[in-house]
């Protein structure tokens, strides 16, 4: 047995890289030429393959990359990757050996981490590029930039300033994150007003940041004037344009990268009245035909779509039976012909994605990270399949 063979024996899910080249390069086309192009692969590119996607990224034109942890962006430089990385979680300052050594830009949103990173760096002789998080309204992590104070104002901005004077550091850049880019506009224009205020305060203080950035994936396709120098892509580069919605008012083309699969381990024919899965949730109103799905909630199948979302076999909409299981779960096939053992049922697609976010109460963004690690990937390039 190959080691493909091997992969798609259960479930898996296939992460076609032509579809993520052909989003890349339409996303770039959305920015100004000086623009620069950030990829998102934090949380294993979105469930879709970290160092598959970032060389994916890197080969296609990407000018940064960016993680959620220093030891993910550790990982990306130990597999060949080059290109700038930045570390967007706010990092304990005992990886600070880990971003001088592996070149890994951290974001900063306090007077605290920031001084321990420059003890660190200033003890070693090291340095460390940063970018200045200012919070505008996400109130998450960031120094908190005021509405209409203006003393405040700038006691904030001496406080960066402060900051980016530290030594070992080197203040590369600054950027804010966006709270309701997908539905409240008044609010999202109030926080890049708020982020090129602090960019001029800062300017007037004597620091330039070479790089500013504020506009994540439906900050981008919606909000040209916060492209600033750089555009940070994420859920939209692996496919879908809403969190919500996919591609449905779309006419991007963006193409969805990720299908997941499984294959039929048994076909049960079941007098009506039989009741199906964990707690009988669901009793047969026909005799049925049944098929047995060998991918449950340990693989990534929300338990909460139980009895609430249909997979696709032999191209038709099969309803899920019953509860999901840990390993397993039931679909009714009883009006699809010639269903066997073997066949592969699409779990999730570009299509299906949606509706399974929607039935769960969620967005695209989970259901795209879900497939755990007992799921191999199987990536497709230049039309050949690999793993």
């Amino acid at each position: 047995m190959t080691d493909l063979e091997l992969a798609a024996s259960r479930t898996w899910a296939e992460i076609n890289l032509d579809d993520l080249t052909h989003n890349i390069i339409t996303l770039r086309k959305l920015l100004n030429p000086s623009t620069k192009f950030l990829g998102v692969v934090k949380a294993n590119a979105y469930g879709h393959g970290m160092i598959q996607c970032a060389r994916t990224l890197q080969d296609n034109g990407a000018d940064w990359l960016a993680v959620a942890t220093v030891p993910e962006g550790v990982e990306l430089r130990k597999n060949s990757i080059t290109l700038p990385i930045l570390c967007l979680g706010q990092a304990n300052p005992l990886l600070a050996p880990l971003m001088a050594d592996f070149n890994i830009t951290q974001a900063v949103g306090d007077t605290e981490n920031a001084k321990a990173l420059s003890d660190f760096a200033a003890s070693t002789g090291k340095s460390i590029r940063i970018h200045i998080k200012i919070d505008t309204g996400m109130s998450r992590t960031g120094f908190y930039w005021p509405h209409n104070d203006d003393t405040l104002k700038l006691q904030t901005a001496k406080t960066i300033l402060e900051v980016c004077n530290l030594p070992g550091l080197y203040a590369e850049g600054m950027f804010t994150h966006f709270a309701a880019a997908d539905g409240d506009t008044e609010f999202t224009h109030s926080q890049l007003k708020k982020l090129i205020e602090a960019r001029e305060c800062l300017r007037n203080l004597g620091h330039e940041f070479k790089i500013v950035h504020s506009a994540a994936s439906i900050g981008v396709l919606d909000y040209p004037d916060a492209h600033l120098d750089m555009g940070r892509f994420g859920l939209v580069l692996y496919g879908y344009a809403s969190t919500e919605t996919g591609n449905e008012d779309s006419n991007l083309g963006l193409r969805p990268v990720m299908t997941v699969k499984s294959r039929i381990t048994a076909v049960r024919h079941l007098p009506e009245g039989t009741t199906i899965s964990y707690g009988r949730t669901h009793t047969l109103k026909r005799d049925s035909v049944v098929a047995v799905l060998p991918m449950g909630y340990a693989d990534g199948m929300p338990r909460v779509l139980s009895n609430n979302y249909s997979v696709k076999i032999h191209d038709t909409l099969c309803p899920i039976l019953g509860r999901v299981c840990m390993d397993m779960m039931m679909a009714d096939v009883t009006d699809v012909e010639g269903v066997k053992a073997g066949d592969v049922a699409v779990i999730f697609d570009g299509e299906l994605m949606p509706v399974a976010a929607k039935n769960a109460g969620t967005i695209i963004h989970e259901m795209v990270c879900s497939p755990s690690a007992r799921v191999p990937r199987v990536y497709i390039s230049n039309g050949k399949m690999s793993v």
